[in-house]
């Protein structure tokens, strides 16, 4: 996923059978530099 302008590389933790907990997904979004709505607007 990308944003335009903004360059970010980030880790997203996969555990088999498990889902991202919601704060850390939140954290992530925040790091790149995104809100929650412009990451549900690109999925």
């Amino acid at each position: 996923m990308e944003k335009p302008g903004q360059e970010a590389t980030l880790s997203i933790p996969m555990h088999k059978g498990k889902d991202v907990k919601r704060g850390t997904l939140r954290d992530l979004i925040k790091d790149a530099g995104m809100t929650v709505d412009e990451f549900i607007s690109n999925l």
